[in-house]
């Protein structure tokens, strides 16, 4: 969303000028970045002075996340503030954390937005940083963080909504367009890794790859087979829940695979996005439901009907989509569920591997055109219950081997040694559990039936 000191209050002549908040992200090679997001639960550790139930999700305030945040700011010389209706409700990153921030999902899921960094390198050392400095905030209130999926063990009620306007709007708006929009917001955690483009073509190519292909990134990260306390039959918890969540803003849009696509018709569907907001004087006003191109085309209703539309508007807007793959002045690749730092690193290694390689990426493009985009749509359905063993022609195994192996030739291209990153893909590829089974058997054997352990187990 757009920080309301950096809102472009610029009227919206024609559609030329959405077309062109996209075009400016493209980029020469040299300026290429990698940004990683990552999300995590916080949990209160067993022993709690506060008597709060383990493994319990924090509250806001006292002892919670605003705390944590608190501690974080410090004396303001590395982060700067962030804050809706006077409540604390991120940080942006100044000095050595400059181009990183950190933001809260609706329950309180801790996120940190990477800075663009030039190599995978960078992005393990600048995760392993950020979870460091979680350790004595997070200790001192008797909290602790572990990247999930999907929450194993609340309900949607025991979860706390954080103070941000945004969603309450939200919040509002989700059971009409889905039955599981509020677990998405609530008790979902993600990685995701934002790529570059060099040209309109390029940005094409990289689209439709990918976002092909997130539903074989669903399968080889999933890492949510808990549901309250209890095995659910997916592996994916986390992309079920996107099946129902709002299914005009989400999934695979169809004009990615049609011969015209481009900035234009990305910007189409984006106009037909029913919104949630717009932002005037500070404040949310909350419009959810409403048409954006009807408001364009001077038909706006309600409180649209008096306010003329911006370029501030259409980039807010932007961010209220929520396909596999967005694209802003970048590339989102989403389809991934959060885990351990190994493989959140292992998903940014995947995809820059494939996508920052011409070599690479057009192997890829060569592997994913064998079938045709109803495949993956296919695919996409089934793998949250079934991951590696979803149905594909010729197997899903044997299509993640040859990515997989397709993105390692990318990355060594590179020259950087980052090719390393792709270890845990290989395993899974080759045979081996994912994040899910492996709870699973810990579930089934060791933990005798109990989700508990699971906490400590993943916590970073």
């Amino acid at each position: 969303m757009s920080n309301p000191g950096e809102v472009n209050n610029t009227p919206i002549a024609d559609r030329a000028q959405l077309v062109d908040i996209l075009a400016r992200g493209c980029k020469p090679r040299e300026q290429w970045r990698i940004g990683t997001e990552h999300e995590k639960f916080g949990f209160v550790l067993p022993g709690d002075k506060e008597g709060r139930k383990p493994y319990a999700a924090p509250a806001y305030a006292p002892h919670g996340i605003e705390a944590i945040l608190t501690d974080l700011y410090a004396d303001g010389s590395e982060w700067e503030r962030l804050e809706d209706k006077g409540k604390l409700i991120g940080l942006k990153g100044r000095g050595a954390h400059k181009g990183e921030s950190i933001s809260l999902e609706p329950a309180g899921q801790f996120e940190l937005s990477g800075a663009p960094l030039a190599d995978l390198h960078g992005t393990k050392a600048e995760m392993a940083a950020h979870f460091t400095s979680l350790h004595a905030p997070s200790a001192a209130q008797g909290l602790g963080f572990a990247p999930l999926g999907f929450h194993p063990l609340a309900t949607r009620d025991a979860m706390p909504i954080m103070p941000k306007s945004r969603y309450a709007i939200m919040r509002a708006y989700m059971p009409k367009v889905g039955s599981l929009g509020l677990d998405m917001m609530t008790r979902t955690c993600t990685v995701q890794v934002n790529l570059d483009f060099a040209t309109e073509a390029d940005m094409v190519r990289k689209m439709r790859v990918s976002l092909a292909l997130q539903p074989l990134a669903t399968a080889l990260f999933a890492n949510s087979p808990f549901v309250e306390g209890k095995p659910n039959g997916y592996l994916s918890n986390r992309a079920r829940i996107w099946t129902d969540t709002d299914n005009q803003r989400s999934g695979m849009p169809a004009c990615v695979f049609q011969d015209d696509f481009g900035f234009q018709a990305y910007v189409d569907w984006v106009l037909d996005v029913p919104m949630y907001f717009v932002l005037r004087g500070g404040e949310m006003i909350d419009v959810a439901g409403a048409s954006f191109r009807d408001w364009l085309d001077g038909r706006g209703a309600g409180a649209l009907a008096q306010l003329t539309p911006t370029l501030g508007d259409f980039e807010d807007h932007l961010t209220t989509v929520f396909p596999d793959v967005r694209l802003k002045q970048f590339l989102e690749m989403r389809g991934a569920d959060a885990g351990t730092p190994e493989m959140m690193l292992a998903q940014s290694a995947l995809w820059v591997g494939l996508l920052y390689s011409d070599a690479a990426l057009t192997a890829a493009e060569a592997l994913v055109r064998e079938q045709p985009w109803s495949t993956y749509e296919t695919l996409r359905a089934d793998v949250p219950r079934h991951a590696m063993d979803a149905a594909f022609p010729g197997t899903l195994r044997k299509l993640a081997a040859h990515v997989v192996t397709i993105a390692e030739e990318g990355l060594r291209a590179r020259g950087l040694g980052e090719e390393i990153y792709l270890a845990p893909l290989h395993e899974i590829a080759a045979g081996g559990p994912t994040q899910a089974e492996h709870w699973l058997g810990l579930y089934n054997g060791a933990w005798n039936r109990d989700v508990r352990p699971i906490f400590e187990a993943a916590a970073i």
